[in-house]
């Protein structure tokens, strides 16, 4: 990870009611993998893509009578930058980690449903969009699915042969 990692930043403030606005801006943040500082306060790397969905998010917000800033910043040490990569990290290597699990249950329980597998694919996209730095466990996650599909790892096996 680079030392001077840029980082889009988000603050916001919503009104408490109507929840609803507070909600679909919550589940969005959380789509984008956004980790939040304090209260109001979102970080993401500052690629293109997460400074236009987080400028769109504060437009909504903005919309919902809420109050929006996004900014670009750098962290001010080299330690706090590591914690906010860590935090990151953490958490899409806890939802590699339940994917996985799950895989390895399935394959211990013989020939998995197909809808379970396709379930596994989907749920391995939405944190792939979501995951900033790519921890350890997350080829494991992906190996673990694709095994689930015999007809498939076949359908390679023949491609390279």
């Amino acid at each position: 990870m680079p030392e001077s990692l840029e980082w889009a930043l988000l603050a916001y403030r919503l009104p408490r009611e109507p929840s609803t606005p507070r909600i679909a801006v919550w589940r969005k943040l959380r789509r984008l993998g956004a980790v939040q500082l304090v209260d109001g306060l979102v970080a993401l790397p500052a690629t293109a893509r997460n400074r236009e969905q987080l400028d769109w998010i504060a437009d909504e917000v903005v919309d919902a009578a809420g109050e929006a800033w996004t900014w670009t910043a750098v962290p001010g040490s080299k330690h706090q930058q590591q914690l906010l990569a860590a935090r990151m990290s953490a958490a899409a290597t806890e939802d590699y980690e339940a994917v996985l699990a799950e895989a390895e249950e399935l394959a211990a329980n013989g020939t998995p449903p197909r809808r379970s597998v396709e379930r596994l694919r989907r749920e391995l996209r939405k944190i792939d969009d979501r995951d900033h730095f790519k921890p350890a466990v997350r080829d494991r996650a992906h190996r673990a699915v694709r095994a689930l599909d015999p007809d498939r790892a076949s359908d390679k096996e023949a491609s390279v042969q």
